[in-house]
């Protein structure tokens, strides 16, 4: 028997473990183990290579869960502590990690996010996806339309390969803009109820993903982006780029922490990150288009 401490969880992962009877093992990878309970409910127990998120028990040790644990391997929850296989995870020391980015301060500098996004030469990538999907429920969002936004989203719900398809990746991202662009009041409702209509119309993971930004909350990657962009034009050095367009040249400032944490999402999965990132870029840009906001 191995024991290994775990660092750092959440308020969702302590709920799992208090009120999971039957849980089992969803999926294993080198560096991550999905467990799903009777109420489909998903706990990610990972490495510190992937970090910290919504549903994630971070355990201190680069173990390989592949080398220990398999589908059918058994899994038991007592005080603090969680057991599979030949893995035994203290949690006692664990220390909690806030899911929720500071929404209200992004929203309060929602205008100079979107010009910082505006600026990183990513705005062209396009998810694998039906334009007039992604474009009404950027639309949608933008001007708070719950109707249209829910029949939308339950068309992009599940469209897509893989255990995150892209359709559900975009619309998580375009949650996240939404927490930016949109009082908190508003976009509690907003994101809940198009949470609630997606995830039960895709793969359990990806539901997990779709009701933790319903409820605000991200993983670190998009913690560490939140934080960068937050913080351009106050501790941060800009790096100018100039890009062409057919009246000359027009100057574009974005900070190099921007950049660095955008490339960290880009490189999550297959295209998982890289969708999530159109649905955020997506929305932004439909939102300026609606309030005239300009860039320059």
């Amino acid at each position: 028997m191995q024991s290994i401490n775990a660092l750092t969880l959440t308020p969702d992962v302590n709920d799992w473990l208090l009120n999971s009877r039957h849980p089992r093992i969803l999926h294993v990878f080198d560096h991550a183990c999905n467990l799903i309970n009777e109420r489909r409910e998903v706990l990610s127990i990972v490495t510190p290579q992937i970090g910290n998120g919504p549903f994630n028990l971070v355990v201190e040790d680069e173990i390989l869960f592949s080398e220990h644990l398999y589908i059918e391997s058994a899994i038991a929850i007592s005080d603090n502590q969680l057991t599979l296989a030949d893995l035994t995870i203290d949690t006692n020391n664990a220390i909690p990690w806030p899911p929720r980015p500071n929404w209200e301060v992004l929203h309060a500098k929602r205008g100079n996010i979107l010009t910082q996004i505006a600026s990183l030469p990513i705005t062209n990538n396009q998810p694998l996806l039906p334009n007039s999907l992604v474009s009404t429920l950027s639309s949608a969002l933008a001007n708070a339309d719950l109707p249209v936004s829910l029949t939308v989203a339950k068309q992009l719900a599940g469209l897509g390969q893989g255990l995150t398809p892209a359709g559900d990746d975009f619309i998580v991202g375009a949650l996240y803009a939404s927490w930016i662009i949109h009082p908190t009041n508003i976009v509690r409702v907003l994101a809940e109820e198009i949470a609630g209509a997606a995830a039960p119309l895709t793969t359990s993971l990806s539901a997990a993903w779709l009701r933790a930004a319903g409820k605000g909350e991200a993983g670190i990657l998009w913690h560490e982006f939140f934080d960068a962009l937050a913080s351009v034009g106050r501790t941060l050095a800009p790096h100018v780029i100039c890009l062409a367009n057919q009246a000359g040249v027009a100057k574009r400032t974005y900070s190099v922490a921007v950049q660095e944490t955008v490339d960290k999402i880009l490189a999550v999965g297959e295209t998982s990150g890289a969708d999530a990132l159109a649905g955020f870029i997506g929305l932004l840009a439909a939102w300026r288009e609606e309030t005239g906001i300009s860039n320059e």
